[in-house]
């Protein structure tokens, strides 16, 4: 299976490269391509994701509720997302989803791609790592590729931040933290793959960061609207929790 979708990105690639006469600009389209699929999925993970914040409160209700019961803790958590139709992983669907693309694609550029595969003379070679353009290059020469790594990691950190203003602001430092511990990473990671394989990344990521800024927010303002009024308007459920009535002691006679 793994080797099929290896074989489709590649002739994807392989026909657009044909088609306009370069390589670089052939992942470029292809990510744009692969964005444009999954719009519909992004609105509805986004959704998913306000959903999320306006039920947060409650959700951590029942963890404190039930913080010594776990397995009643459990029950009462799937009870509240049937209840409301929540999704807990719908948020992850698109990242998810792009993930056997990103990797195929690294698999595509460094072992089934022409070596003299180029993006417009700017890359010299797109199987070319960041790292390996320093080596053969030098630094002076490998600054572009370097600039591709560093904006590697700060794309990673971007949308992070742009979260953070619709979280509390004790969430909103660790999220700020975890997300400058994930631009590392993604730093690292970039330092040893094709430049391919990143052009492809900034290119995913620049395009979320600006559908985000531009169509997310609005999604976002208008689900949470929705449904904190469906909250609103829902029954209220008062628990009345019945004492037991403890026997008198009877008099001795």
């Amino acid at each position: 299976m793994w080797d099929g979708i290896i074989y489709v990105i590649a002739q994807i690639l392989t026909f657009i490269a044909n088609l306009v006469g370069d390589w670089g600009l052939a992942i470029i389209i292809l990510t744009a391509i692969i964005r444009i699929l999954l719009t519909p999925l992004t609105v509805s993970s986004t959704r998913s994701m306000a959903k999320m914040q306006v039920l947060q409160p409650k959700m951590m209700e029942i963890q404190e509720r039930y913080a010594d019961d776990p397995q009643r803790m459990n029950l009462e958590m799937q009870k509240f997302y049937s209840e409301n139709k929540f999704n807990p992983l719908g948020g992850c669907l698109p990242t998810l989803i792009q993930m056997p693309v990103f990797f195929a694609l690294f698999s595509v550029l460094r072992y089934q791609i022409p070596s003299s595969a180029c993006f417009y003379g700017i890359f010299e070679s797109l199987a070319l790592s960041p790292n390996g353009a320093v080596l053969e290059l030098g630094w002076a020469g490998a600054w572009l590729y370097i600039v591709f790594d560093l904006a590697f990691g700060v794309l990673t950190l971007i949308p992070m931040l742009l979260n953070q203003q619709a979280t509390e602001s004790m969430q909103g430092q660790q999220t700020k933290i975890m997300g400058i511990v994930m631009a590392l990473m993604m730093m690292w990671f970039g330092w040893s793959v094709p430049i391919g394989v990143v052009l492809y990344y900034v290119t995913s990521s620049a395009w979320g960061v600006v559908q985000q800024v531009f169509i997310t927010r609005k999604v976002t303002e208008k689900a949470k609207a929705e449904e904190a009024e469906r909250l609103a308007n829902q029954p209220v459920n008062i628990n009345v929790v019945r004492r037991e009535r403890k026997q008198r002691p009877h008099k001795k006679s």
